[in-house]
């Protein structure tokens, strides 16, 4: 259940792959805006862009309350590279966190208020200046968030791959 110094447990397993399969179908938002028109992902997956961010955040904060607890026995980064490792995945949990709350902000903003898998948490009013300015730092944080995860993934391959450490073993 626990992490340890060999490898992450099943919270942090779980925690990782859960949210690497939501991530995942929020950023096929990418496609719907790409192709500026309503195709498959627009029609059956973006419905639920709004609900799955705000699952997403709650995942994210308790992903980052485990990891705070479980840090004094995961596995230790080499002493190299450590700083990077630990800015990199830093920057992946601001991004985790920051992408629902500008989504929120972006729903706020335009007056829409938020809806959660049918349930209204917060309902529609007047649309909100400063909410849809920092609603607007959601599109960038896309991108970025996206990039930071194309790192994500390519230092894990290389780890397995060029090192031949267990690095992406520890995590699957």
């Amino acid at each position: 259940m626990i992490d340890s110094p060999d490898g992450y447990g099943i919270v942090s397993r779980f925690f990782h792959w859960l949210m690497t399969l939501l991530i995942g179908w929020q950023l096929l938002k990418f496609g719907d805006r790409i192709a500026e028109g309503e195709h498959w992902v627009g029609q059956t997956l973006v419905p639920f862009h709004v609900s799955i961010g705000v699952l997403l955040l709650v995942l994210a904060i308790a992903r980052l309350g485990w990891a705070f607890s479980q840090s004094h026995q995961r596995p230790v980064h080499d002493p190299a590279t450590a700083f990077f490792v630990r800015a990199g995945h830093g920057l992946l949990y601001a991004g985790m966190i920051l992408m629902p709350l500008t989504g929120i902000m972006v729903m706020l903003g335009g007056g829409y208020g938020v809806t959660v898998f049918g349930v209204e948490l917060i309902p529609e009013a007047e649309e909100i200046a400063w909410a849809e300015a920092l609603g607007s730092l959601h599109s960038p944080l896309a991108w970025l968030l996206t990039a930071l995860i194309l790192g994500h993934i390519f230092m894990a391959l290389f780890h397995h791959f060029i090192r031949r450490d267990d690095t992406l073993v520890r995590m699957a």
